[in-house]
């Protein structure tokens, strides 16, 4: 029996708002661990390659390890990296800004946005905790955890943080 998790995902059992044929092949490309599950992202090679029309999947490649594309304000070249919501995907050569949102129909869209609404994302707080020394602490559904946050944060709110 093989151990650990499976490395393969079928074209079948990726989730529905990837938005993927049926006919397109046998496989899907598996999410990489990070900040977002793997259920609830978008990984970089589909946001390139079926969102933003780059041809192929070694385009996309390409693309990536030359690090041409930021998530978040941090280059990303892994291909299978989970992009989720309220996340903001550029792309520096071409000035282009998006932020990746769900639709009407719970798909993801890319918002073009542009200005000042890339510096920052909303964050929905998951808990607020202690320490050790009684410090206090927050995490974010994103994977973020913030140090000293403010006393009236509570679990389940929104903050703004800086991207």
């Amino acid at each position: 029996m093989a151990r650990g998790l499976k490395k393969h995902l079928k074209r079948l059992n990726a989730p529905k708002h990837w938005m993927l044929d049926k006919l397109g092949g046998a496989f899907a490309p598996q999410p990489s661990s990070g900040p977002h599950k793997s259920r609830e992202c978008l990984p970089l090679i589909l946001i390139l390659r079926n969102r933003l029309n780059a041809l192929t999947y070694r385009e996309v490649i390409a693309i990536l390890m030359q690090r041409h594309v930021m998530v978040d304000g941090k280059v990303r070249t892994d291909k299978t990296y989970p992009a989720g919501f309220m996340d903001v995907v550029s792309i520096p050569k071409t000035n282009e800004e998006f932020r990746l949102l769900y639709g009407t129909k719970g798909r993801f869209l890319l918002h073009a946005i542009a200005g000042d609404k890339t510096k920052f994302k909303l964050c929905k707080v998951r808990s607020v905790q202690f320490g050790t020394k009684g410090i206090p602490y927050l995490n974010t559904y994103d994977g973020r955890t913030i140090r000293y946050p403010d006393p009236l944060i509570k679990a389940n709110d929104t903050i703004k943080a800086r991207s």
